[in-house]
């Protein structure tokens, strides 16, 4: 399933044009957005879970949320 903008949104709340245009073009689903989420905002967590940290899409996901995470606190 391909992820629309709309999709974005819901997950991550109003962002920047082009974050969305980078999620998109990741070809990530929206449940693995909503995963990458989690992992941002509460990765002890889920590592208290057991979980595996984050790789492959899922990684890039991560890695283009904290990036954006980081510009916005500059």
């Amino acid at each position: 399933m391909t992820m629309t903008s709309q999709d974005v949104v819901s997950v991550l709340g109003p962002v920047d044009e082009t974050l969305v245009t980078e999620i998109i073009a990741s070809g990530a689903a929206p449940a693995e957005l909503a995963e990458a989420w989690a992992w941002i905002n509460n990765d002890e967590a889920l590592m208290g879970e057991g979980r595996s940290l984050p790789t492959g899409r899922l990684a890039a996901l991560v890695d283009l949320l904290s990036a954006d995470e980081d510009a916005q606190a500059e």
